[in-house]
């Protein structure tokens, strides 16, 4: 465990201390984002935060090749490492110029297919996935050069679409990591399975880059990640699932809870990998195919822009951008763990418990004074603790006030809301 927190660390401080220079070297190179009418900022932002997170990456990628158990089992078992890095600085070189000129979506989607295809023949691919109830099953070479294609592509999109608050990108694929690390960790220490440790190690790295990020980033952003960033960290999390398959022997996990004598086969921790990306980010992804659908059917491109995705519909209800990226975090953790739940032991069960215990309080917590809210609007009735604040603030007296309060055919001041 210190190896992996130290790798966290490393990403984490390298991420945050590095994205400063970047947010100013942004703003010369002209790198920067003016308010449109489909956004949520009012002054122009600074984009190539992916650039800040990269460096991150490469900072925690050479810390941990010097670690024992990374050099080992990760960076001399395979040709993953250079795959990953050949990978990510092709995304980042696309997503620069991408936020600096503007790329056509076509010409983007050539090149994370490009991206994500060099990285597949370079051996970052499925090799064999699980489903519950009937076991695992071994790809073939063509199909699973085409699924790996498919997943990379998939989740690049995904996190590049719901990129869309301060925020809300980093800290949901932070989220999905974690879960993604519990597991990760769990298989290691639990089944020793050390061929699991390059997914548990680039987890922690997509933690530290996203929560490094996020210092920057939280509303009012003051610097956005871009597509330079987006697109990266979706391709990480896709290749995290891809190194639980590709990399693992299946036959290490179809004795997991029993001995080999009894043959028992444990399917659930089998395909959780397959399972956690899309658990983490259930609500990224639904909103990528809704907007896909939507956009077609009206005729455009579905990778065009509008102001229609889920988190522009929270604000549109009345929660603040804070507010719907903490409603957007807290269904994701409690979709993740309670996911996660079921690969974890009886005796850790209590954390996980534990953990979905209080995603569902801290939801309930921002949901329910919009809930009130829209009560008394459907009532029309103002709050009497929003009516006393803002008579007190005119400096009426108890009288008016009074008045005021017993319907003396006063105007309801409260401001519609849009």
């Amino acid at each position: 465990m210190r190896e992996y927190l130290a790798v966290l660390m490393i990403a984490w401080v390298v991420t945050y201390l590095a994205t400063g220079p970047v947010r100013d070297a942004a703003f010369r190179f002209g790198a920067w984002t003016p308010p449109r009418d489909r956004d949520v900022h009012t002054t122009p932002t600074p984009r190539l935060g992916g650039v800040g997170m990269y460096l991150g990456f490469l900072a925690a990628m050479l810390a941990a090749s010097k670690l024992p158990m990374m050099q080992i089992r990760f960076f001399q078992s395979s040709q993953a490492v250079p795959a990953l890095l050949i990978g990510c600085t092709m995304l980042i070189v696309i997503g620069i110029v991408d936020d600096r000129w503007g790329v056509d979506a076509l010409i983007k989607l050539a090149g994370q297919t490009l991206a994500a295809s060099i990285m597949v023949l370079m051996g970052v691919q499925l090799t064999w996935i699980s489903i519950p109830g009937v076991g695992i099953i071994s790809l073939e070479p063509n199909l699973a050069v085409t699924l790996s294609v498919f997943l990379i592509v998939g989740m690049i999109n995904a996190v590049n679409f719901v990129d869309g608050l301060d925020g809300l990108a980093a800290g949901m694929v932070a989220i999905a990591a974690s879960c993604y690390f519990v597991y990760a960790y769990r298989l290691q220490h639990g089944y020793d399975i050390s061929s699991i440790v390059p997914a548990a190690t680039v987890s922690v790295i997509l933690i530290g880059m996203c929560v490094g990020f996020l210092c920057h980033n939280w509303s009012p952003a003051r610097i956005f990640m871009g597509d330079s960033g987006s697109m990266m960290i979706g391709m990480l999390l896709a290749v995290i699932t891809i190194f639980a398959f590709g990399l693992i022997d299946p036959d290490q996990l179809k004795f997991v809870a029993g001995s080999q004598s009894t043959a028992t086969y444990k399917a659930v921790p089998a395909f959780l990998p397959l399972v956690l990306p899309f658990c983490a980010v259930a609500l990224p992804v639904a909103d990528t195919v809704m907007a896909v659908v939507r956009r077609t059917r009206a005729g455009r491109s579905p990778f065009s822009a509008d102001a229609e995705h889920m988190h522009h519909r929270l604000l549109q209800i009345g929660h603040s951008k804070r507010r719907a990226v903490l409603i957007m975090y807290f269904w994701s953790a409690l979709i993740s763990f309670t996911v996660v739940m079921f690969s974890v032991s009886s005796q850790s069960r209590p954390i996980v418990l534990g953990a979905m215990g209080f995603a569902a309080l801290g939801l309930i917590g921002l949901l329910l004074p919009r809930v009130r809210r829209h009560l008394d609007d459907r009532a029309g009735r103002v709050r009497p603790e929003k009516a006393r604040g803002r008579h007190a603030a005119a400096g009426e007296t108890a009288a008016e006030r009074q008045l005021a309060h017993t319907g003396s055919g006063l105007e309801n001041t409260r401001q519609p809301r849009s």
